[in-house]
């Protein structure tokens, strides 16, 4: 029979160890694409009038297209009227991203 403190020094090793996996890939991998991305952010936050962005936030980039939660369909319409000067300012400031295309979903 194991006793209790076989288990809680296992507990402890184990926790020690996932929490270095974690500062490793926030290190690694998280840190340099919320560098990068942010960026694309801040192009996003200029190119949109100030009450559109209130209501909206991107969600992925990838393959050339910036998906964009939006709170309401109502905005959603907003920033599709003025998706082809948004699309041509972010081709303009953010070449090494290659966005094409801008995917809206209410969510």
């Amino acid at each position: 029979m194991l006793d209790s403190t076989y288990f809680s020094e296992r507990q402890a090793k184990e926790a020690a160890r996932l929490s270095d996996v974690l500062v490793v890939l926030m290190d690694s991998k998280i840190a340099p694409q919320q560098e990068r991305f942010s960026f694309v952010y801040e192009i996003w936050q200029q190119l949109l009038p100030p009450e559109l962005s209130r209501h909206c936030r991107i969600d992925a980039i990838s393959n050339g297209q910036l998906k964009v939660l939006v709170d309401s369909s109502s905005y959603m319409y907003q920033i599709q009227l003025c998706k082809t000067d948004i699309l041509a300012g972010l081709k303009s400031y953010c070449p090494q991203f290659r966005i094409t295309k801008l995917k809206l979903s209410v969510g």
